[in-house]
């Protein structure tokens, strides 16, 4: 056979494959890089990847099909976050995921113009990663976690489970937009309360130990563990932090309850992945960042942990029960 034949052959066997799987031949792979704050591996955000990657799945978009994902794990590392968010940039993908406020500083630095989409980033407008919730304005737009005004209902959390808390530690990362806004936000209420707030400022492994060791050494102390990649990426060690110095401490996430923690308010995280997941569809499908406002959560959930509270000598107030929306016995 010569090469005419061959050429010939091969045009009338594809003509001859039915419409559905030609049009899959030729569909075009598109790039999607994800900016994970966290540890590979970590199994709450595999829990929210899963979610993500599942509901692009749904609307058409399969990996290795059609969609190619470049995830980057930084195990909240500052200098691997910046590194990856370059090096995603550098592979000019149609669109970003960008997870927290660590991230999205990242990809602030790293680009104006490749679309991105965050999730789980508190207060988007506060922090100038948007002008508006309605018009973004720019190359980013997502799900914003909550305002940092919440933080101060984390106070009166505390206040209502433990009242004997004078002293409220409210560890933080104070080199992410969202550390000094959360503190921000406890700190303009805590005079009403009667609750000294003491900023507990942490970068590593190291100083979450030791600042917390250090606030735990007086007596009548709270703890609130706001939003941040560190939080993440080292919470049993604050968890059990929290539990070998008999202090009380409330966190922004219902899974560090069910990890340990006695209690959190905040918005279902899971959740807020699998609904990122369609403005990364629409981006993929031609629309623009700035003309998708950002969404901001409509449901809260309060999770309790009495099995926490029971260790820590606390026995919490019978109308907070009844409006957890989760309790974990």
């Amino acid at each position: 056979m010569n090469r005419r034949e061959l050429i010939a052959l091969l045009g009338s066997t594809v003509a001859a494959w039915p419409l559905g799987v030609r049009a899959q031949q030729q569909e075009r792979m598109r790039r999607v890089g994800l900016l994970i704050t966290a540890a590979a591996g970590d199994q709450e955000i595999s829990r929210r990847l899963a979610a993500f990657q599942g509901e692009l799945g749904r609307l058409g978009w399969v990996e290795g099909r059609n969609v190619r994902f470049e995830i980057r794990w930084t195990a909240g590392d500052p200098e691997r976050i910046r590194g990856a968010a370059a090096e995603l940039v550098s592979l000019a993908p149609e669109v970003i995921l960008a997870n927290g406020s660590a991230a999205m500083d990242a990809m602030q630095r790293a680009t104006r113009t490749v679309p991105v989409v965050f999730a789980v980033v508190p207060d988007p407008v506060g922090a100038g990663y948007v002008d508006s919730l309605a018009h973004p304005g720019g190359n980013a737009t997502g799900f914003a976690q909550f305002e940092y005004g919440i933080a101060g209902k984390w106070l009166e959390l505390l206040i209502d489970i433990a009242p004997r808390v004078k002293r409220a530690g409210i560890l933080r990362d104070p080199t992410i937009t969202a550390g000094p806004g959360q503190f921000g936000a406890v700190q303009s209420v805590a005079p009403s309360l009667g609750i000294d707030v003491t900023p507990l400022n942490v970068r590593d492994e190291g100083e979450i130990e030791r600042v917390t060791t250090a606030f735990a050494a007086k007596p009548n102390g709270g703890l609130i563990v706001t939003g941040s990649a560190l939080a993440v990426v080292h919470r049993k060690l604050i968890i059990d932090l929290a539990a070998k110095y008999n202090l009380p401490a409330i966190y922004y996430a219902g899974y560090l309850v069910k990890e340990g923690g006695l209690a959190s308010y905040g918005p279902d995280l899971v959740d807020q992945y699998r609904q990122a997941a369609s403005y990364v569809d629409r981006i993929l499908k031609g629309e623009k960042p700035a003309d998708l406002p950002v969404q901001a959560p409509t449901k809260y959930e309060l999770v309790i942990n009495l099995k926490t509270a029971k260790t820590l000598g606390l026995e919490v107030p019978a109308q907070l029960l009844a409006r957890a929306d989760e309790v974990i016995e």
